[in-house]
């Protein structure tokens, strides 16, 4: 691992994901993985819990993730950086993207950050050509590019002795009408309309099967990513969530099963449900005895009844359960979820490691370049000059590379320390000796209501509830709202802050004394009041809040004689009455 990854202030932080590490991955599967029950076991038949990431992003970009919404899947933004700059360039942009995006040093972190496992969403076209562009029809064309790719993953998680669950996201034609997920183009038949398409699914399936029968360290072949597709209602339930007629899916399952089967008896088979791998209806009872169910679980509440279907069907068919892609919310969301799947025994793979975004472990930084060319895309001002979209794109994919990447400690917390500890544990190491500067987004790690306190910590829209996580989605995954000052290079700041909320320091004071409390604020409202307290105690109630005459103009307030005691001071800022934004404090 390079150690450039992690900042100096994070090396107390990164020894204790190193400890955790050494006690998640003694669990790690030794020998092929079985379904034994229930459960999912290793060879020695001991219980094997599955943290995982899935790949999102490498071998198949779903526009979001490059911050594109319009004809967002890849084969449009794909032809559209084509008509910009010409294939060659944009054929040279792609092979860079997949060199970088994923590399050894990747694994490498994440084996060290606590994951044991990684789900790998292929896409078929780097595997065979598409079933229109083979030079016989029927047959198969083998591409040595995804199973290359296969192959140097495998061996990098084999090293790290990370279990690799091999998941078609993108398969022949596309299985469903969210068409941004399996790439699909509306214009052909999609994998339910082809007999073509599904024949070349299952030959794919064969041979990767074939390539991979004796590899320990493969987890499992997840077969089918997310169908979602109405066979009997095609305009009201188009994304096959109330399905009832699930045959067609059932079927191609079962073919994929025995073509698998003829050549590999040793690896898991995992197969998801209609309408994003939820209805089963119609597909079980299971058919193979080394067999996992998946689900996806997105934006709803983290409680009991949310996963009593999963522990129903696991109980009813007597079958391993498996989350295999969950995430994209706040780390409040991530705590509760992996809290209450590990207390059933269910395993996990978040989505996705990395994106242009700050709710995932690595988030991939933009260029100027590569804005305007998305502006563009998304529908704003002018096609930008080829060499400029050649420069942004070629940037963005150097931008890819894990040494390049943000990475954001805060969300690894929030997955492997939080759902077990109740404990804030310092963010940036702070010593006060004659002045120490603080900058308010660096409070403590932990869980809401311990290391900080928001009022809207996470997005559960799926359950009615559409709450938002971190409003400036910047910086850090937690319900604190925080912001880039455009005006600053590299500043951030806390905004939103709502009555009652606060944040907590953790300041090792040098010796007992007074001291001084200054505060960055901006305001533009009256009546805003804060309050300073440490370990528990009260040291000032109502601080007054300057009108400031605008949300970035920033003023000091500075609070005289405070007292602190020597040791360590969980110091707590709170709104008395919120509405100010809040950059940093400095006690002397």
């Amino acid at each position: 691992m390079e150690i450039k990854l992690f900042s100096k202030k994070n090396f107390q932080y990164i020894i204790l994901f190193f400890v955790c590490n050494i006690f998640f991955n003694s669990l790690s599967a030794q020998g092929f993985l079985k379904a034994d029950g229930k459960k999912i076991v290793n060879a020695k038949g001991q219980n094997v819990l599955l943290r995982g990431e899935g790949l999102g992003g490498w071998m198949l970009q779903e526009g979001y993730m490059l911050g594109i919404n319009k004809d967002a899947q890849q084969n449009k933004i794909r032809s559209r950086i084509e008509d910009l700059m010409g294939p060659k360039e944009t054929e040279e942009f792609y092979d860079a993207w997949l060199h970088n995006f994923i590399q050894k040093t990747d694994i490498d972190s994440m084996h060290a950050w606590g994951f044991n496992s990684i789900r790998l969403p292929m896409h078929y076209n780097l595997y065979t050509l598409p079933v229109d562009k083979e030079p016989v029809a029927g047959e198969n064309t083998w591409l040595d590019k995804g199973f290359a790719l296969t192959d140097s993953l495998l061996a990098w998680c084999k090293a790290n002795h990370m279990d690799l669950i091999l998941d078609l996201h993108a398969a022949p034609g596309g299985q469903g009408n969210d068409i941004n997920i399996s790439d699909r183009d509306p214009s052909k038949p999609s994998l339910w309309q082809s007999e073509a398409n599904q024949q070349k699914t299952i030959a794919l399936w064969e041979k990767l099967a074939e390539r991979y029968k004796n590899e320990e360290w493969i987890g499992g072949y997840d077969i089918l990513n997310e169908p979602n597709w109405g066979f009997t209602d095609s305009v009201n339930d188009r994304n096959g969530t109330k399905e009832k007629n699930n045959a067609p899916i059932k079927e191609l399952f079962q073919q994929i099963t025995s073509a698998i089967r003829s050549v590999d008896k040793n690896h898991m088979i995992i197969i998801e449900g209609n309408g994003w791998g939820n209805n089963y209806t119609g597909i079980l009872l299971t058919w193979d005895k080394n067999m996992v169910l998946s689900f996806h679980k997105y934006w709803d509440y983290n409680k009991p009844e949310n996963i009593q279907r999963l522990i129903d069907a696991r109980n009813k068919y007597n079958v391993p359960e498996w989350l295999g892609e969950t995430g994209e919310n706040s780390n409040v969301w991530f705590t509760e979820e992996i809290r209450l799947l590990e207390k059933n025994n269910i395993g996990w793979s978040m989505w996705p490691l990395k994106k242009m975004g700050s709710n995932n472990p690595l988030e991939i930084k933009s260029n100027l370049n590569y804005d305007a060319l998305k502006n563009y895309m998304n529908g704003n001002g002018k096609p930008p000059k080829e060499s400029d979209v050649y420069s942004g794109l070629l940037e963005l994919a150097v931008y890819a590379k894990v040494e390049n990447n943000i990475v954001h400690n805060d969300v690894m917390d929030a997955m492997f320390r939080q759902p077990f500890s109740a404990e804030a544990i310092p963010y940036h190491s702070y010593n006060l000796k004659n002045s120490v500067t603080i900058n308010a987004v660096d409070y403590d790690l932990g869980r809401n209501g311990i290391a900080y306190y928001d009022l809207d910590t996470a997005n559960y829209r799926s359950s009615g509830v559409p709450g938002t996580g971190n409003r400036g989605r910047v910086y850090r995954n937690d319900g604190v709202d925080i912001y880039k000052d455009s005006s600053k290079y590299n500043t951030y700041y806390v905004g939103n802050i709502e009555d009652g909320e606060w944040l907590q320091y953790t300041i090792n004071v040098s010796k007992n004394g007074s001291y001084n409390f200054s505060f960055s604020v901006a305001s533009i409202s009256d009546g805003e009041k804060l309050s300073i307290s440490s370990n528990g105690h009260v040291l000032a109630k109502e601080v007054d809040v300057p009108v400031t005459g605008n949300m970035h103009t920033w003023q000091t307030v500075t609070v005289k004689n405070i007292h602190l005691g020597a040791g360590l001071n969980r110091i707590k800022i709170a709104a008395v009455k919120g509405g100010f934004n809040l950059e940093k404090i400095i006690i002397n």
